[in-house]
C-alpha cells in the first residue's frame, strides 16, 4: 500500500480512482464496508483504490475544546487500512486552509490532480469541507457533472445500534472490550511507538516498554494480561495503565506500561501491539517498592497461569 500526501502523487494515465474519504477512527465494521466498496469499484474498473483520510481529527482544529480521545493513532489507523487491501492511501495534512475549502472545490481539485475519479465512497451521514458543506448531495450533484459515482454507505448495526467510533470510545472508557473488538470486528489494541521512560521497571526487576498513548482513549486503569505483537512476533504481557502511585503519583499523566514475559532485547522506538486479554486487579498505591514488587510477582504469576 502506497502512502502519498498529495493528490497529485496518484495520477497515472489512463487510470482513474475511486476513493473511500473518511477518518476512520477506529476502522470499525462500518468504515471497513466504505473501504471494501471502493476496492470493489477499482477491480471492476481496472482503476485506483484510494483511501483519502486526514492525520488529525479534523474537530482538532475546527473546534479544539470537543476534539475526542482516539481509538487509534495514526500509523495503527493506517496499519488497519491496510489490512483491508487498497492500493493507496492519500494522508492529507489538516490545517486551517483545509478547513476553509468547500466542499465543492475539495472534490473538484481532487479531480483535477488525480486526473480522474471513478467513484466516491462515503458514510451516508459524513460531512466535510467548510462549514460541513460536503455531503452525499453534494457528491451526486458533482458526480452527474464530472462523470463519477456516488455511494453514501449506510451504517452498520450490532445488537440494535449504530456502530460508531463514539460508540466504541464509550466501550473502551468503560472496559467493555468484547464490545468494542465486536464493533471493530477485530480484537481491540492499542499500537503505539516505545518511548523512554524513567527506567523504573528496571530498579524493580520488572523492564517494562513505555508506551506513547498521548491523545488516545483508554480502558479503566489497572493491571492486565496481555498478548503484545512484536515485528511480527507474539509475546505473553502483563500490562499497567494508570498513574503509578506507589512510584510516580501525577494523576495529570497516564501512562502505560508493558512487561514483555521471557523477553530480552531493545523495544525502544520500535512499534508495539498490545491486545488486553483480562484485567487482573485494579491499581494501586503500595506502602513500600518491595511490597509493589511482591505484587507484580504475583501479577506475572496469574499471567503465566492463564496462557498455560
Amino acid at each position: 500500500m502506497k502512502i502519498v500526501q498529495s493528490p497529485k502523487e496518484l495520477a497515472v494515465p489512463g487510470r482513474r480512482a475511486c476513493l473511500a474519504i473518511g477518518f476512520f477512527d477506529g476502522v470499525h465494521l462500518g468504515h471497513q464496508q466504505i473501504i471494501r466498496q471502493a476496492k470493489g469499484d477499482a477491480e471492476q474498473r481496472d482503476a485506483i483504490s484510494v483511501v483519502v483520510t486526514f492525520d488529525r481529527h479534523p474537530a482538532s482544529i475546527v473546534a479544539p475544546d470537543r476534539a475526542p480521545a482516539l481509538i487509534q493513532t495514526t500509523g495503527h489507523r493506517l496499519h488497519s487500512i491496510h489490512s483491508l487491501g487498497p492500493e493507496a492511501v492519500l494522508l492529507l495534512q489538516f490545517d486551517s486552509l483545509l478547513r476553509e475549502q468547500p466542499g465543492d472545490r475539495f472534490i473538484r481539485g481532487m479531480q483535477k490532480e488525480i486526473g480522474g475519479i471513478q467513484s466516491i465512497c462515503i458514510g451516508a451521514d459524513f460531512h466535510f469541507g467548510y462549514k460541513r458543506s460536503g455531503n452525499v448531495a453534494l457528491l451526486q450533484q458533482l458526480g452527474d457533472e464530472l462523470c463519477f459515482q456516488v455511494h453514501g454507505i449506510q451504517a452498520v448495526s450490532l445488537a440494535g445500534d449504530t456502530i460508531s467510533s463514539t460508540r466504541i470510545r464509550d466501550a473502551i472508557r468503560q472496559g467493555q472490550l468484547e464490545a468494542a473488538g465486536e464493533m471493530l470486528g477485530r480484537p481491540y489494541s492499542i499500537m503505539s511507538r516505545v518511548v523512554h521512560g524513567n527506567h523504573l521497571g528496571h530498579t524493580l526487576g520488572f523492564p517494562t516498554a513505555n508506551l506513547d498513548v498521548t491523545g488516545l482513549v483508554l480502558p479503566p486503569n489497572g493491571v492486565y494480561v496481555a498478548q503484545a505483537t512484536l515485528a511480527g512476533k507474539r509475546h505473553h504481557a502483563v500490562v499497567n495503565i494508570g498513574h503509578r502511585p506507589t512510584i510516580t503519583p501525577d494523576t495529570s499523566t497516564t501512562h502505560m506500561e508493558a512487561h514483555l514475559l521471557d523477553f530480552e532485547g531493545d523495544l525502544y522506538n520500535q512499534e508495539l501491539e498490545v491486545v488486553l486479554v483480562r484485567r487482573l486487579r485494579e491499581e494501586r498505591r503500595f506502602a513500600s517498592r518491595e511490597e509493589l514488587q511482591q505484587q507484580i510477582r504475583l501479577d506475572v504469576s496469574h499471567a503465566r497461569q492463564i496462557f498455560c
